[in-house]
């Protein structure tokens, strides 16, 4: 008997043991988040910092590239906008352990530098701000402005007016009769925020033209005149146009009817969102722009982070979700090229996948998927027991409710 329970208590050390030694060998989700994107965005922001990013960041262009010249004189832009604009809210964000206070502040200062030369005309970085593509990336610096308020406090003010100057060329384009629209009103919305007079007419015309003309139900918008079965919904349309209403209708309280419908329809379409992502972080690799990678759930990363998730999914299944997707895609071998740049792809290097538009800084917008670093280490969505998300519930045998449309009240 004695025997017996000598060796039940050895048993039961080695397990304890055992499962110690996994909980220590695994780190927590927020530090694999942060070093996954310290990956991906180091090169960028700190070579941007440096005066060093046109000089040492590969372009590589998509094969059927419509005009290779221009397109890689904005693949800077491309890089740098994105970017900042994924990493932007957590850039805002204070406090945590000593290792990411350090490392945010490493950032911010790589970030304010960089805004720096990305808008000097002397410097060796200024970036390419006139013509189509470049209105596209700077309304991504305009909405990481817009989400990081400190970038911008924190500015010099002969920088803040280089940064204007640059945003105000980008009035010069008149933008594609598409999700181009938003790009536009959110440039708009950034110089409302900041008090640096906006138009408001392309404010409106992006609003009315996405809720009046351009909803087609179940939580989406058609992209322009037609609908599109690709992520342009996630990528661009839900964030843009709830940043455009957020901005501009707390200052002038002109789309209290928009911004209530644009809530039912986003919590709609995250719903959706979270339950294309596989048991294993895939997804379905339909439509264009899909080796934007982890970008294509820009919106449920957004509605994470801003906490108006719907109740029928929790914070804590969209990080397992997320954290799977974000695996899947920077994991793949081949994800990043040896001097650590990504290479074109969804899986690893997949350069057929590109559309003529795709040059390496596009890629950049895989950031984005980021955003839920913005809530601190302590909200619900890090501090919550990992719980499995809706695909992992159904495909392990789990009861599960039914999935319903949504029926938008007029």
């Amino acid at each position: 008997m004695v025997k017996q329970n000598s060796l039940l208590v050895l048993l039961l050390l080695s397990l304890m043991l055992t499962v110690s030694a996994a909980t220590k060998a695994t780190p927590p989700t927020r530090k694999q988040w942060l070093a996954y994107l310290d990956k991906v965005a180091r090169p960028v922001m700190q070579n941007i910092a440096e005066n060093q990013l046109k000089a040492n960041m590969p372009v590589v262009t998509s094969g059927t590239i419509d005009n290779k010249a221009q397109r890689t004189k904005v693949a800077y832009l491309e890089a740098f906008g994105r970017t900042l604009c994924g990493i932007a809210p957590w850039l805002q964000l204070e406090g945590g352990n000593l290792n990411e206070v350090k490392m945010r502040d490493q950032y911010r200062r790589w970030a304010l530098q960089g805004i720096a030369n990305a808008a000097n005309p002397a410097a060796k970085d200024y970036l390419e701000w006139k013509g189509g593509q470049p209105l596209v990336d700077a309304s991504f610096v305009a909405l990481a402005l817009m989400r990081a308020p400190w970038l911008w406090e924190h500015l010099d003010k002969s920088v803040q007016q280089q940064v204007e100057t640059a945003l105000k060329i980008t009035r010069n384009t008149v933008p594609v009769y598409s999700n181009w629209i938003l790009f536009s009103g959110a440039i708009e919305a950034f110089f409302d925020k900041y008090d640096l007079g906006y138009d408001p007419v392309r404010v409106e015309f992006a609003v009315r033209e996405f809720t009046q003309h351009w909803y087609v139900g179940d939580g989406l918008y058609a992209d322009g005149m037609d609908f599109h079965l690709d992520y342009y919904n996630s990528i661009v349309i839900h964030p843009n146009l709830n940043a455009i209403l957020d901005e501009v209708n707390q200052k002038h309280k002109t789309y209290d009817k928009e911004r209530k419908n644009a809530l039912q329809i986003s919590q709609r379409y995250a719903q959706t969102l979270e339950r294309m992502i596989n048991t294993d972080g895939s997804y379905p690799a339909t439509g264009r722009s899909i080796v934007y990678r982890g970008g294509v759930f820009h919106h449920l990363a957004d509605m994470a982070y801003k906490k108006q998730l719907p109740k029928s999914i929790s914070p804590a299944q969209v990080r397992g979700a997320l954290t799977a997707v974000i695996k899947k895609t920077l994991e793949a071998p081949n994800t990043f090229n040896k001097a650590g740049w990504l290479n074109i792809g969804l899986y690893g290097a997949q350069p057929s996948l590109a559309e003529f538009y795709i040059t390496t800084g596009s890629l950049y917008i895989c950031t984005d998927i980021f955003m839920p670093l913005g809530l601190p280490e302590t909200d619900e969505f890090w501090s919550a027991p990992s719980a499995p998300w809706t695909s992992v519930k159904i495909w392990s045998g789990q009861d599960v409710p039914a999935d319903h449309a949504l029926e938008l009240k007029k």
